[in-house]
């Protein structure tokens, strides 16, 4: 009976050490193992301002080019800058999109 008593204890010592190491190591220090909650995210809120970046830096680069073809005093590179960062942002985006349809296939042609 003692003999359970200990493994119980040293077992809820254990999830209190990994815990604290979890939180540690998603960088949110003491905040909670003091009880805080992490705020939640969720996966369609984070793929809705993903999309709402990609989309800012399209127009910001569009906005860019239009004021450069107007003969506005923008440098040359600051437009091609800003296309290519609305290049790559578009890439990662569209490399996320196919990444999930791959998985949700995977997922859906499993035997059940």
């Amino acid at each position: 009976m003692i003999e359970q008593a200990n493994s119980a204890s040293s077992i809820a010592a254990m999830l209190k050490t990994l815990q604290s190491h979890a939180a540690q190591a998603s960088g949110l220090g003491q905040g909670t193992a003091a009880g805080v909650a992490p705020p939640a995210t969720d996966f369609s809120d984070l793929i809705r301002q993903a999309i709402g970046q990609t989309n800012a830096a399209q127009l910001n680069s569009q906005d860019t080019t239009q004021a450069f073809e107007r003969g506005e005093a923008v440098p040359l590179t600051d437009v091609v800058l800003k296309m290519q960062k609305a290049s790559l942002s578009f890439e990662a985006t569209l490399q996320v999109r196919n990444k999930v349809l791959k998985a949700y296939e995977d997922i859906m042609n499993m035997p059940v």
